[in-house]
């Protein structure tokens, strides 16, 4: 009688070891620190805090941002990421331009270019602007200027929304 209690506590106790081990930890609160936490988004994250966005992109949201990976902003000439760096202003509105309401995975993206005859998909973004999201081999991110970047990377999972890393950044 012994040996099945035994057993079955050893059982439970196994379970809730594997259930904590193997937890998922929660996504990080903010998309800010989404991009903060990945290995490609740190220079997105750095250029939000400096625009003075951090607390409008830590707000309920959801929010999805089309952020430009390190990669995408090392392309920049030097010239350009110093004058973006030294006019908040204009950097604020150039990663407002990169910024959709709404927590569009990448799931959520693919459902919807399905349902287009075209292929494609609009968002309004924070600075009233138009992204469009098309298919065409790969997804391809085109701003209301005609500026494209490929999606990259997707779905850096945040409480309040949702990253996906661009291959180039959308200048205005």
């Amino acid at each position: 009688m012994k040996k099945p209690v035994l057993i079955i506590t050893a059982l439970l106790t196994f379970c809730l070891f594997v259930k904590t081990s193997f937890a998922q930890t929660a996504p990080p609160a903010t998309v800010v620190d989404a991009a903060q936490g990945s290995e490609r988004g740190g220079v997105a994250a750095f250029l939000i805090k400096v625009a003075n966005l951090q607390d409008a992109l830590s707000a309920a949201g959801p929010f999805t941002v089309f952020a430009p990976t390190n990669d995408a902003f090392a392309k920049l000439s030097t010239a350009k990421l110093d004058s973006l760096v030294s006019d908040p202003t204009k950097l604020a509105t150039l990663l407002k331009a990169h910024t959709v309401v709404g927590k569009f995975a990448k799931d959520d993206i693919v459902k919807a270019l399905n349902a287009s005859k075209d292929r494609k998909v609009e968002f309004k973004t924070l600075d009233g602007g138009t992204l469009t999201l098309s298919y065409t081999g790969k997804l391809i991110l085109t701003d209301d200027k005609g500026n494209k970047a490929d999606v990259l990377l997707y779905n850096l999972q945040a409480g309040n929304g949702v990253v996906h890393g661009l291959s180039d950044v959308l200048l205005k």
